[in-house]
């Protein structure tokens, strides 16, 4: 049986309503029949609740305020009726929101030794082990949570905490010492704002925190700013403002393992982009690093070419032992393309080991930050998890596809719509993503980035994955023109 409550809406947060209000709510005698009007008085909390209106009323103010249900899963926290909440500065017991209860939960139930709660916009982790707090580059006064002591922000009791214990590594993520609350308690002094700490001005943020300790130890009364909250996902939109892109046609696209083409050796596909050199300069060969007047190095499986020839490719003149270019290929995609291994000049057109997967991309009316003269387009890829081809780095291995699918946002501007045609080229050519071990999680066999950047943030930029950013734009054209993805491509992938 899922776990029923009700929640009310305060602050872009849905906290839960105490349990025993809860089941006022929701007992057979508190609800009105269906189809009759009928009122749910719930005196202690000084509020009614109307159940057709879905929202509870104060009076005699009339303050209105919506109210929800939700379902939770049993194996979460609220559907094992657990419920972590802090106390605050009154002595009463505030829920957590439920995403940040079953955060919490999750991490306990597993055992880690801790849980970060910056990704979803606090600036503190908890430690399990001690139940004290380290701050990650913001400060928090201690609170106590549930039977155990979890943290919220209250800058001001942080600043007399530092100074009464080691304070170096604040800023870095550190454990600090935590004094009792009956101690902070008659610390506290009138306060100022100083909001360097958002990382919003030129000035460092573990600089501006160490002003602010200096300022309170002279006596002066200091605020630090709680930081901005993470915002991954627009306002809901609805399928009737979902819009088409114009010039671009249909709203998905999806791949799959493209076989690399035959029918040509390696070396017949190299002689389009090399010429012999019968004299070969006095320097090294990049890829060997034997000289190029002394036979290749490579001792891998030996290509059908004599190890003593040199080839230069046309196009930017770095000199190579043919043999060498040759393994090289071999080694890749064996796609009809190759790379220039100095200088990455890309010769005929460069494919990926992207796993099958979708890509949708549509206009929601909902602007980004810095770009608000218009909307905004969405991509969503979508892979699922599988089995690795030949192509990828152990073949017949089973690969993960952590956070799919995963929402992208560009913005609905001429560049913006340019970069999502050569987006869409760079999906075509499987490109956007590869298989290998992730940078954050050190997971390996599992989708990954494929060296050209998203924005998967839209209402914010605390991971720098977010907006404003003015230089994104151009940056990810320039990402693309690596990759060999230019209007030129607009052009070939017609033909």
């Amino acid at each position: 049986v899922h776990l029923h409550l009700w929640s009310s809406h305060h602050a872009q947060e849905w906290p839960p309503y105490p349990d025993t209000m809860g089941k006022t709510v929701l007992s057979p005698g508190g609800v009105a029949p269906a189809g009759q009007v009928g009122v749910v008085s719930l005196p202690a909390h000084g509020w009614v609740l109307a159940p057709g209106s879905d929202g509870i009323c104060r009076p005699p103010s009339g303050t209105i305020r919506p109210v929800r249900r939700s379902y939770y899963d049993p194996s979460s926290a609220p559907g094992k009726g657990v419920v972590w909440e802090w106390e605050n500065d009154s002595g009463t017991w505030t829920p957590y929101d439920m995403d940040v209860g079953i955060t919490i939960q999750r991490a306990y139930e597993k055992q880690h030794p801790w849980v970060d709660l910056s990704a979803i916009g606090f600036c503190y982790v908890i430690d399990f082990a001690t139940m004290e707090k380290a701050v990650v580059g913001q400060g928090g006064a201690r609170c106590p949570v549930g039977g155990f002591s979890f943290f919220q922000p209250g800058p001001v009791q942080l600043l007399r905490q530092l100074l009464s214990g080691p304070w170096a590594l604040w800023g870095c993520g550190c454990l600090l010492p935590v004094l009792t609350w009956s101690v902070l308690a008659p610390l506290r002094v009138p306060t100022v704002p100083v909001k360097n700490l958002t990382g919003s001005s030129p000035v460092n943020p573990a600089l501006a925190g160490i002003t602010g300790i200096l300022m309170s130890a002279a006596g002066l009364p200091v605020c630090l700013t709680r930081p901005p909250k993470l915002v991954l996902h627009p306002p809901p939109v609805s399928k009737s403002e979902i819009q088409s892109i114009p010039g671009i046609s249909h709203s998905c696209r999806k791949t799959t393992k493209k076989q690399a083409k035959k029918g040509k050796t390696p070396e017949e596909v190299l002689k389009k982009y090399l010429q012999k050199v019968r004299h070969p300069p006095d320097e090294d060969c990049t890829i060997c690093m034997e000289r190029l007047s002394a036979p290749s190095g490579y001792k891998g499986p030996q290509p059908a070419v004599k190890p003593d020839l040199v080839g230069k490719l046309v196009k930017c003149s770095h000199v190579f032992h043919l043999h060498c270019l040759v393994a090289m290929y071999n080694n890749g995609n064996k796609d009809g393309s190759l790379q220039c291994p100095t200088c990455k000049t890309i010769y005929g057109v460069k494919t990926g080991t992207q796993p099958p997967g979708k890509m949708e991309y549509h206009i929601i009316p909902h602007a980004l930050p810095g770009h608000a003269d218009c909307k905004t387009i969405r991509i969503i890829y979508n892979i699922p998890p599988g089995v690795q081809g030949p192509e990828h780095p152990n073949p017949g291995k089973s690969f993960t596809a952590r956070g799919f699918p995963r929402h992208c946002y560009l913005p609905d501007s001429e560049k913006g719509r340019k970069v999502l045609k050569l987006l869409l080229v760079a999906w075509d050519r499987r490109l956007i993503f590869a298989i290998g071990t992730s940078s954050t999680t050190g997971e390996s066999d599992t989708v990954i980035w494929n060296e050209i950047h998203h924005k998967t943030e839209f209402g914010s930029n605390l991971t720098g994955h977010g907006y404003p950013d003015i230089n994104y734009l151009d940056n990810v054209l320039a990402e693309l023109a690596a990759q060999g993805i230019t209007e030129e491509s607009l052009a070939q992938d017609k033909d």
